[in-house]
């Protein structure tokens, strides 16, 4: 599934001209003029979220179980934006452009330092508990 986002070509190189979801992949996909483009995952994007939630205000809370989460919705947030819905009910926090080229930047260091946050936590990407089963 593809999603396109018309984008006013005069705002700063750091904005995508078009977003594509790659389900199968579970990868976000930036495609910037020229056709310069960059691949997140899901699970990076979740994990890695400018949410308060996710930064707690200054102390960085560690996300896991994370590793299956999907995108449900992407929505423009002006021109400076998007918002993201997760299907474990998470959409708070708002992806700037910059923000977004800043992941892309540095996705290797980034995740890097969260798998080694999740081993020193004793965390784990897989969740607990896949799905749920009720009589």
């Amino acid at each position: 599934m593809a999603l396109f986002l018309s984008l006013p070509r005069c705002l700063l190189t750091m904005t995508p001209t078009e977003i594509k979801l790659h389900t199968e992949s579970r990868e976000l996909e930036l495609v910037y003029a020229g056709g310069e483009s960059h691949r997140l995952s899901y699970e990076l994007l979740r994990v890695l979220s400018p949410s308060a939630e996710v930064r707690g205000h200054g102390k960085p809370v560690l996300q896991t179980g994370k590793k299956f989460v999907t995108i449900r919705d992407i929505e423009p947030v002006g021109n400076y934006a998007i918002k993201i819905t997760f299907d474990d009910g998470h959409d708070s926090g708002l992806y700037s452009w910059s923000y977004l080229h800043e992941l892309c930047s540095n996705k290797d260091k980034l995740w890097n330092d969260y798998l080694q946050q999740l081993e020193q936590a004793g965390g784990k990407r897989e969740p607990s508990m896949i799905g749920s089963w009720k009589p």
